[in-house]
């Protein structure tokens, strides 16, 4: 049970984002996420989107820092990555519009 961060390489919004991720649970991941006070929108599908400003904080709460690379690995090798296409067909149905 792993809560992991990466390096806030990001940048966008005048910022630069880091991603919080779980290697057990989005159960886990989002309880660590609502004791750091993230706010829900921060949340992308199986990753909270976190600015640098933050990055200290949630080490400090016990997240892990890792490269980027090993963040992916370990979240793909868990199950619970969204891939780009999943995450495109998600976002695509959350906006159709409904009758």
């Amino acid at each position: 049970m792993t809560v992991l961060i990466d390096t806030p390489l990001w940048p966008k919004h005048g910022t630069v984002w880091a991603h919080l991720v779980s290697d057990e649970s989005i159960a886990e991941l989002r309880a660590f996420a609502d004791a750091a006070g993230l706010p829900s929108r921060a949340f992308d599908l199986d990753h909270y989107d976190v600015p640098v400003e933050r990055y200290e904080e949630l080490v400090a709460a016990g997240a892990v820092p890792v490269p980027p690379r090993e963040l992916v690995r370990r979240l793909a090798a868990s199950g619970l990555r969204v891939l780009p296409r999943e995450r495109r067909a998600l976002r695509e149905r959350r906006e159709a519009p409904t009758d």
